[in-house]
């Protein structure tokens, strides 16, 4: 198992490994014919080998020499299963359930688990139950027989009631004749990145490599895809690509690199004008001697989701979670627990960004067969709630790796190889069905450029939801161009500051409440100003009733950014303004906005700024910044403003 994302067959025979009755020389066999042992001592010693073609040969020599012997024909299915031959399996389970000896009650079980396999679920749970009938309750198997009970009563159901499914092939821009695996797509939905196998000038002959492709606009075509290149590509064995929700950090798993703790470790890269600089390893805290792979960060860049053999989980490959501290570490992995892992493999998460729903790949949830497709949504306590399967045929037969889905909400996208297409494992795209997509999240997308050179740089945005208090996303715009993205969730509203050492800081206020449903990405240039004399900012986020001059609690977000400013630049002094909009009188007005500014005033007294630092003075209407005869125009004059002196 390494970090790529590569072709995966079905392997739950292999799993559980059928053949477990320790068949050796010596056995009771149900035989008495030397003729026949032998035969089956020469199939055993060649599937031990794994000479299947002999072991098949010889088997069938043990079954001539005697028609009634029941281990050669346990034996021959679980060769013909191991070529690939389920259907010739299947036909000698049921010669073994037709001689009806009930020495290997077993045989039901075997043949209800090759059932499932062929998708004949109605015979399947047939099998089963006989199985669960006849047998004594000793055998391990009673409880996967249980579990592939359900999987084919829930299998029978979905294709009953199918979701709506119609996925569209992308284009031979990115997909070709060979393997292409979705990563992921950047939140503006303008570059995607994916692992394929291209051509064979890779980094290591035949082996896999990042690609992107970029668009520039979700109705245009992706253009022709380009390999990531080094340092991120490497003569080694990478994969499981994924972008932080800013833009500006490339996770992914290295196998077997120098500077590794395990099989496969999770290294990141930052981005830098489009392009990725030198990986490091992510840290012993979260990479372990066991296989990390498969990573996937939360929108406010501050958890991180990933798959782990690591000990202390629940099965062969479980989903923790880890968080970045304010130095920059991460704390000890959590097991995601009970309700996501179970004794089988959980891989691929992907956390969207409304930060509550988790898309995951398992083998051990109840579904459709082999490798499904699931989500859990966090609730209003913050437990994951029980896995919701993606549904048929979204989820099929075989095997659904993994999954993206747009930060709207509404697109989602698998790789797949029976969808048809240029040819193995193609990307494709598709409108996610209602039931099962997250919450809608839009983003703000913009540069920020110093206000007097307007050259771009690099500027810190917090986003802080007014009503919580809560900062759900912290990230910077890019060193180079000044770009920044950041998710929003709607039907809320937040105050969003940028910041930067020796600037003004900017405010914004998103208001999204009542809106529940994707919005148009919000587009914002922003010019930051330099702390000089005359320099100004308006602080969107200071509220007062109307006709009041009281503060209102969803204030105190930017007034404590405001704080936070004037501790920092302790050399810095300002005027605060006060201004309204024309209705009312003139003098209604004055007064209105100098008691609106004396409130902010005496707050940032409370905090310990000395008053010498501080002016005060309302304006009314008399400085407007927008029209009067406006709704929108009044709100804007509505306003308070700081001054440096």
């Amino acid at each position: 198992m390494n970090g790529s994302i590569h072709k995966m067959r079905n392997t739950f025979w292999l799993l559980i490994f059928l053949c477990q009755f320790n068949l050796t020389f010596g056995q009771n066999f149900s035989t008495q014919s030397r003729r026949a042992i032998k035969h089956f001592e020469e199939g055993t010693r060649n599937y031990n080998l794994k000479y299947l073609d002999k072991a098949k040969v010889s088997l069938k020599k043990a079954i001539k020499a005697d028609v009634d012997f029941l281990e050669a024909y346990m034996l021959l299915a679980d060769v013909l299963k191991l070529m690939d031959d389920a259907h010739e399996a299947q036909i000698v389970y049921q010669q073994v359930i037709q001689l009806n000896t009930g020495k290997y009650p077993e045989v039901y079980y075997f043949s209800g688990l090759l059932y499932f396999e062929l998708s004949e679920y109605s015979k399947a749970i047939a099998q089963l139950q006989e199985f669960l009938h006849k047998d004594d309750g000793q055998t391990k198997y009673v409880q996967d027989a249980i579990f592939y009970l359900d999987c084919s009563a829930f299998a029978i159901e979905a294709i009953k009631n199918p979701v709506q499914f119609e996925p569209k092939n992308i284009g031979n821009s990115v997909n070709s004749v060979n393997d292409e695996f979705i990563n992921a797509v950047r939140i503006d939905g303008l570059k995607l990145f994916f692992t394929g196998r291209q051509n064979n000038t890779g980094y290591k002959p035949g082996g896999d490599d990042f690609y992107f492709s970029t668009r520039t606009s979700e109705t245009y075509p992706w253009q022709p895809s380009r390999k990531l290149g080094p340092p991120v590509n490497t003569p080694g064995n990478e994969g499981a690509l994924t972008i932080s929700p800013d833009g500006r950090y490339l996770l992914f798993a290295g196998c077997e690199w120098p500077q590794g703790y395990g099989s496969c470790d999770i290294y990141v890269s930052k981005l830098l004008d489009g392009k990725a600089e030198k990986p490091f390893n992510i840290g012993s805290v979260i990479n372990s001697s066991a296989w990390e792979s498969q990573p996937s960060l939360s929108s406010d860049g501050r958890t991180l989701y990933f798959s782990s053999t690591r000990s202390g989980g629940f099965g062969q490959s479980d989903i923790w979670k880890s968080y970045l501290r304010e130095d920059g570490g991460w704390t000890a992995p959590e097991n995601l627990g009970a309700i996501i892992n179970t004794k089988g493999s959980e891989m691929s998460p992907f956390i969207h960004p409304d930060g509550q729903t988790l898309y995951f790949s398992s083998n051990r949830h109840v579904g459709i067969g082999g490798i499904d497709l699931f989500l859990s949504r966090l609730d209003s306590t913050g437990i994951w709630t029980e896995p919701v399967n993606l549904g048929y045929p979204l989820n099929t037969p075989g095997d659904e790796i993994n999954i993206f889905v747009d930060v709207a909400g509404n697109k989602g996208y698998i790789s797949a190889d029976k969808l048809g297409g240029f040819g193995g494992y193609d990307i494709f795209e598709f409108e996610m069905p209602q039931q099962i997509r997250p919450m809608p999240v839009t983003f703000l997308k913009g540069v920020v450029v110093d206000a007097i050179s307007k050259k771009p740089i690099e500027s810190l945005f917090s986003l802080i939801n007014l009503k919580t208090n809560n900062e759900i996303v912290r990230a910077f715009s890019d060193k180079a161009t000044g770009e920044f993205l950041v998710c929003v969730p709607v039907n809320s509203e937040y105050a969003l500051n940028v910041s930067k050492e020796n600037y003004l800081f900017f405010s914004e206020n998103i208001f999204l409440k009542g809106v529940k449903n994707n919005t148009n990405p919000h587009l914002i240039n922003i010019a930051l100003n330099p702390i000089v004399e005359g320099s100004t900012v308006v602080l969107r986020n200071i509220f007062f009733e109307s006709g009041k001059f009281d503060l209102l609690k969803e204030s105190l977000v930017e007034l404590e950014k405001l704080v936070q400013f004037l501790t920092l630049n302790p050399g810095v002094s300002i005027e605060i303004s006060g201004h309204t909009d024309n209705v009312g009188s003139e003098d209604y007005n004055i007064e209105l906005s100098a008691n609106r500014a004396k409130a902010v005033y005496e707050y940032l007294i409370t905090k310990n700024i000395a008053p010498d630092r501080l002016k005060y003075k309302g304006y009314g209407f008399s400085v407007p910044i927008s029209v009067n005869d406006t709704q929108q125009g009044r709100a804007q004059n509505r306003r308070t403003e700081i001054k440096i002196n």
